[in-house]
């Protein structure tokens, strides 16, 4: 199952790879027509986020006939998260994406009852491939062809912890969130806002940063990079598998120390 998630992860990134000069290019008429707002007008979604989804589902239809997906732009039918499911995110870090920031992400994960069991998440702009399977250890191979085998930080001092976090998209949890930033600040080395939940996980599992934090995330959001982080030996607490970002629960790696 790590195989099928980093073949159609790195085979949707192509798309995003590819699509993001067309349809973010000289013209502002056709930029303006490629994005629409969700939840809230700060939360964007892309004609390359929709296609990149589709293009996941089909490849999982080929390789995985029959298993049930959930996606972040179609969904996912049922609740149910009994027995198989694959858990896409099309484009995570979609604002970084539109403004031409290099950071951004295709997530695959499948999931068993719940919980996550392999996964990819690809960088698209530094094309790296972040990969795992539960107990088989964490990977990131390289535009190069080099592969490395990932290991969190050794921290031990909250005092030296580089923090990653994220954060939502309404008015009211931002404020909340920006209390929690203005109470931790004074007693972390500092805090990385990157823009995408599925890099700064695979960053703890990297060493980059020592930990990553942040309420209301979606499955879409962990399920791969939890899990790549715990196999690079992150602790981690994330939501339900049920759980959405309505429900403003935490997503918590750090390196163990």
């Amino acid at each position: 199952m790590r195989g099928v998630a980093v073949r159609v992860a790195t085979e949707a990134a192509e798309h995003v790879r590819t699509r993001r000069p067309q349809v973010f290019g000289d013209s502002a008429d056709a930029e303006a027509e490629a994005v629409q707002t969700k939840s809230t007008p700060t939360d964007p979604v892309t004609v390359v986020d929709t296609e990149t989804e589709r293009v996941l589902r089909e490849l999982l239809a080929q390789l995985r006939p029959g298993d049930a997906v959930l996606g972040e732009e179609e969904g996912g039918g049922d609740e149910s998260v009994a027995g198989v499911r694959w858990v896409l995110d099309p484009i995570d870090g979609t604002v970084n994406f539109m403004y031409g920031i290099p950071a951004y992400a295709v997530s695959v994960a499948v999931q068993i009852d719940g919980v996550s069991v392999a996964g990819a998440v690809v960088d698209v702009a530094r094309d790296v491939v972040y990969s795992a399977a539960q107990g088989h250890g964490a990977t990131a191979r390289y535009a190069d062809g080099r592969i490395e085998r990932l290991q969190c930080s050794g921290v031990t001092e909250l005092s030296m912890t580089l923090l990653a976090t994220g954060f939502g998209y309404g008015s009211r949890r931002r404020a909340a969130q920006g209390a929690i930033i203005a109470e931790l600040l004074p007693k972390v080395r500092d805090i990385r806002r990157i823009g995408s939940a599925a890099l700064d996980l695979c960053m703890v599992a990297s060493g980059a940063v020592d930990a990553h934090f942040e309420h209301g995330l979606s499955p879409w959001d962990w399920a791969a990079g939890s899990l790549i982080a715990a196999e690079a030996g992150a602790l981690f607490d994330v939501p339900a598998a049920t759980s959405t970002s309505a429900d403003g629960v935490v997503t918590v790696a750090m390196a163990p120390g």
